[in-house]
């Protein structure tokens, strides 16, 4: 897992916030490249080139939302781009508009998540998804709020219609954002796992890493979809206390 680990956070994960937790965000605090984007990124081309169909998603009804995400991106991240980037680790990325999805995996740690209103709650309806905690695409895909989150046991009725009423009120260049924190046995980036095969838990005090996850949504202003993005960070225990 060299170069794959963050030594510090540029938040305190162990401070709990009530769910869902949400703090307004500046736009041009949305996207993060942190210290070991080089390793990350890596990661994910290997994934993206082996494991495709596992990592990526895209419903037909939401390429324009993919288009509209991927010049985002572009604008914040490579200003100026053409028909490639260069990437900070020096990689050159060709900018592929007819597979926006699988072009933003190659450009950013973010993984990311489209959602579309589709009667009364929002669908996933697209997504490049590298670094899964625990979850499979494939089980979440087309799916909407509600069942997406069916195994987590804090997304009670409650829950359930305070964050649909955050992703009906996420306004333009105003994006929000929150913070996880996992325990887990083990570093690795990518953790596939059904929702019928759930993970053990350990005990914080028995666990060597954790795993936070920093997540924003946002509202693309020209096809109003949702964009979930999730920034993934890995520490080794004795990092934690540092950050």
């Amino acid at each position: 897992m060299t170069g794959l680990l963050q030594r510090s956070l540029p938040y305190d994960p162990l401070v709990p916030r009530p769910l869902p937790g949400i703090a307004p965000l500046r736009m041009q605090d949305w996207l993060i490249r942190d210290e070991v984007f080089a390793g990350q990124m890596a990661w994910r081309e290997e994934l993206l080139a082996d494991r495709r169909a596992e990592v990526l998603a895209l419903d037909e009804a939401a390429r324009l939302a993919a288009e509209e995400l991927l010049d985002l991106v572009l604008s914040l991240a490579y200003p100026g781009a053409g028909a490639h980037v260069t990437r900070p680790d020096g990689v050159n990325v060709t900018i592929d508009r007819s597979d926006p999805m699988g072009t933003l995996g190659r450009l950013v740690q973010e993984d990311l998540c489209l959602l579309q209103k589709q009667g009364e709650e929002h669908v996933l309806t697209g997504a490049v998804l590298c670094f899964p905690a625990s979850w499979l695409l494939a089980e979440k895909y087309l799916r909407p709020l509600v069942g997406i989150h069916e195994p987590v046991a804090s997304y009670d009725g409650g829950i359930a219609k305070r964050v649909q009423r955050l992703f009906d009120g996420v306004q333009p260049e105003r994006p929000l954002w929150r913070f996880n924190a996992l325990w887990y046995a083990d570093p690795e980036l990518h953790q596939p796992r059904s929702a019928a095969a759930r993970r053990e838990t350990p005990e914080a005090m028995a666990a060597d890493y954790l795993r936070s996850e920093r997540q924003c949504i946002l509202r693309l202003p020209q096809t109003g979809a949702v964009v979930f993005s999730i920034h993934t960070y890995v520490l080794a225990r004795a990092d934690v206390a540092q950050t």
